[in-house]
């Protein structure tokens, strides 16, 4: 057992290179803020810096060169909160038992390959899911798979991105969606025929082809949102601009509605996603709608409120949207108990593994770990649609 990284650093590798382009659309669609040779402690806070909104001003002419305003280069923070681990214990017996058959390094390479897709699925659905309750407004039919028939619903999403002041040129926006919705949008007539789509990918080889300038992915980890209760809730008689998010409610109806739910106003038919939900909405309270807020004003009478059922959340968002941190778990002084360690990177999605060995009585263990956080900075720039 001795040097077993170095000797099986080829499976370790080959794992990491399968992992990463798995059925796994949110990660490489993100933001990934990573460091292949840096550490960190879990809670630690890293910072990635930003430059603020520019003011217009306009030209004055003047013997005297004009003053610009100051520049201010700010950072955002996120903290790498979340920890994940596979351990692969090995006995004498097991290796014996094993060598007889397909052989250690053909199980121990299976095992590698299942820890860090256990690992990357992880990471993917907490980032769906977070990205799904704090987007700012859906699109589709809760309970039907889009792409039916045609694919005008990415042209929806796409309204919806733009509209909030996404870039719309810069190529940077993604449509996540399960493999139902894949499957759909495979089987439209239109994009299978070269002659309208352009070229053969998707009829050959089943590729995904970009649509109405958004880059289309799958992924096996998005939520299935269930949805709140509530019924017959309404608004209170305060009246709501544009613009608004946080709605207060009249003491009506029943039930809840719940974080990540989809909520219309009467006279509206903008879907909502709920940013904050209302336990029990029976007595009043506060629902908080995603950012831009409300798209059409309420009037200043109870307005009633309908939630959307439950759904699949397929997830729109451009790239500076969502972040993903990464780093490798510090160590105590003079290391841990592990008589080897490396750690792999995946080119194509970033995610650093931490891979260790360690030596005990009569038996060894492999432990594969990572280091994450993520944060959802600007949900304008994200929308979901229902499936």
């Amino acid at each position: 057992m001795a040097n077993v990284l170095t000797d099986l650093a080829a499976d370790i590798y080959t794992a990491a290179d399968t992992v990463g382009r798995e059925l796994v659309g949110v990660i490489p669609s993100a933001t990934i803020n990573t460091n292949a040779t840096e550490v960190a402690a879990q809670g630690e806070v890293i910072r990635a810096a930003f430059t603020q909104e520019q003011a217009v001003s306009t030209v004055t002419p003047s013997m005297t060169i004009p003053e610009g305003a100051d520049q201010t280069v700010d950072n955002k923070t996120m903290t790498l909160s979340s920890t994940a681990s596979v351990k692969i214990p090995w006995t004498g017996e097991n290796i014996k038992f094993v060598n007889n058959g397909a052989g250690f390094d053909t199980i121990y390479g299976d095992q590698i390959k299942q820890a860090m897709r256990a690992i990357t699925n992880q990471i993917e659905t907490e980032v769906a899911l977070d990205i799904g309750d704090r987007a700012s407004r859906a699109v589709g039919t809760a309970g039907t798979t889009p792409f039916a028939s045609n694919f005008n619903t990415v042209a929806e999403v796409r309204q919806v991105l733009v509209d909030n002041g996404m870039p719309s040129n810069d190529r940077q926006a993604t449509l996540v969606i399960n493999s139902a919705a894949g499957t759909k949008l495979r089987n439209l007539a239109q994009l299978n025929q070269v002659d309208s789509s352009g070229n053969d990918d998707m009829l050959r080889r089943g590729t995904l082809l970009d649509l109405q300038g958004i880059m289309m992915k799958e992924s096996a980890g998005l939520d299935n949102h269930t949805a709140g209760t509530g019924a017959n809730a309404t608004t209170d008689d305060a009246g709501y601009a544009v613009g608004a998010t946080t709605i207060t409610l009249a003491s009506a109806g029943t039930g809840t509605i719940v974080a990540g739910d989809v909520v219309t106003f009467a006279g509206d038919t903008n879907q909502y996603v709920v940013t904050t939900g209302d336990g029990d909405v029976s007595g009043g309270g506060t629902i908080v709608l995603g950012a831009n807020g409300l798209q059409v004003a309420i009037a200043a009478s109870t307005t009633a409120i309908t939630v959307v059922a439950s759904s699949v959340k397929n997830v729109a968002f451009h790239r500076s949207a969502v972040e993903i941190g990464i780093r490798g778990l510090a160590q105590p002084m003079g290391g841990d108990a592990a008589v080897d360690r490396m750690t792999v990177q995946d080119p194509m999605s970033g995610i650093i593994y931490n891979i260790a060995a360690y030596k005990g009585y009569n038996k060894a263990m492999f432990d594969i770990s990572c280091l994450y956080g993520y944060k959802v900075w600007k949900p304008e720039f994200t929308a979901v649609l229902l499936g």
